[in-house]
């Protein structure tokens, strides 16, 4: 399996190089050169498989020949060997055809796990056999620094950076990072939003002199192995269903909702794929007008969608521009020194036959969060009350299947949960002991060259 950059540099790299660096050399993403095929008889062959055999068909797909099967095997049992279902990512019918896809189960409670335990492992895995080092530094709206400190934290052969934006990520999703122990673990409170993380670590990428000499690699989901992994709760979900389901996406970086995409390129059938947006609802805007324009980033009570820029929105759209690497550079330069990218009205219509999409403010989550307690008794995150409402908005004439995705434990926003509920969720006790830990961060200004000076004084 061979992988290239959205941005045309023609230069085919295999799965383990676009692991290790993350971002191609030209500001691009990482995709593969073919979509590959799900066997025949998949649905029948996964649909009462542990969630295991599924991850490691799908991994087996994208790694190629980089890995044994025998590797891969060990690599998978371990990346799900700490989740607490034993279904791994369990359905949960709330009311006929409205299903929640449970993906808070792992170590942090967040789906971030899914893909942050595998990226732990193919990382360590990597850099032993060929004797290398790397610094890992992550941009984070909340749940993904937690999930890279749990996955990487330890690990002899990487030193990680995880900068989160400074007061706007609720205390559990910074106490989860900052209570870590572990040396090789430096966190950065960024005195700005999220697309000011993500900014710099796009900068840092950018300068390949301080690239190279720290030896800098990603884990966020700019990162290839994010996506596949990410890709194989829909292909799970899809075998056990009778029939093709429509899904409900909270979504922000837009990693998750490519990952159905994926999916689909797969030979998964689906109904539509519902980009289910915040007040920060620049993906629903697109989809509605053609017209990619950055707004400022409003804090939210689902703050892990509070982006403005989203990352993985570049592959969807090296896609419907038939993989026009020219083309997409030029609207991706537009959006970077003008604000706003104009898509084609032929890109969005193509768009618009997978993607639906919608937006939800926060009286209305909080008013889903109380609705569906009310009535089930199931209490839900923000995130997933977001995913909730749009589904109930926007597949109103869907028939079958109506699965939405549930992102994190509602224990992780207890406070909003209470507010809307009356009731505080139960409390993991992980979580509630990292409450009272000592935390260890360093508070700095959204500016690159703090961030470059910050960690070459580290390293």
């Amino acid at each position: 399996m061979r992988y290239i950059s959205t941005r045309g540099d023609k230069n085919e790299v295999s799965f383990v190089d676009a692991l290790l660096t993350g971002l191609a050399p030209d500001g691009g993403l990482y995709m593969p050169v073919t979509w590959p095929q799900l066997a025949d008889g998949w649905k029948a062959r996964l649909k009462d498989a542990p969630y295991t055999d599924c991850a490691l068909e799908v991994t087996r797909a994208f790694a190629g020949d980089d890995f044994s099967d025998d590797e891969l095997q060990d690599l998978v049992q371990a990346t799900y060997a700490l989740f607490a279902d034993p279904d791994v990512a369990p359905l949960r019918e709330l009311e006929p055809n409205l299903l929640l896809l449970e993906l808070f189960h792992g170590p942090t409670f967040a789906f971030k796990d899914f893909a942050m335990q595998m990226l732990g492992h193919l990382f360590d895995a990597s850099l032993k056999k060929r004797d290398e080092r790397r610094t890992i530094v992550v941009a984070t709206s909340g749940d993904t620094g937690a999930a890279a400190v749990e996955a990487l934290g330890g690990l002899e052969c990487i030193d990680l950076f995880v900068m989160h934006p400074e007061g706007r990520i609720s205390d559990a999703q910074r106490r989860q990072m900052t209570t870590s122990l572990e040396a090789n673990v430096y966190n950065i409170a960024v005195q700005g939003t999220f697309d000011d993380c993500q900014r710099i670590l796009k900068t840092l990428f950018a300068d390949d002199e301080f690239r190279n000499s720290v030896s800098l690699g990603a884990v966020n989901s700019i990162n290839w192995a994010r996506i596949m992994a990410q890709t194989a709760y829909f292909i799970s979900t899809a075998a056990k269903l009778d029939s093709p389901a429509a899904y409900s996406v909270p979504t922000g970086n837009f990693g998750d909702i490519f990952a159905g995409f994926v999916a689909r390129k797969m030979g998964v059938e689906t109904g539509p794929l519902v980009i289910a947006t915040n007040k920060n609802d620049i993906l629903h805007r697109t989809l509605m007008t053609g017209i990619y324009k950055i707004e400022s980033s409003a804090a939210t009570l689902s703050p892990a969608m509070d982006i403005q820029v989203a990352s993985n929105f570049e592959r969807l759209l090296f896609e419907v521009l038939d993989r026009d690497a020219e083309l997409l550079g030029d609207m991706m330069n537009d959006l970077a020194s003008k604000g706003e990218m104009r898509i084609p009205a032929s890109a969005i219509a193509t768009m618009r036959e997978t993607f639906l999409s919608d937006h939800v403010d926060d009286d209305e989550t909080r008013e889903e969060i109380r609705a569906t307690f009310n009535s089930t008794s199931v209490m839900v995150d923000p995130h997933t009350a977001v995913g909730l409402r749009a589904a109930r908005q926007q597949l109103t004439d869907y028939d079958g299947p109506r699965v939405v995705l549930s992102t994190a434990h509602p224990a992780k926003f207890a406070d909003t949960v209470e507010a809307a509920t009356g009731k505080a969720p139960d409390m993991p006790a992980r979580l509630a002991d990292m409450m009272d830990a000592p935390e260890r961060l360093t508070t700095l200004l959204p500016d690159a060259n703090v961030i470059k000076g910050f960690i070459a004084s580290l390293l």
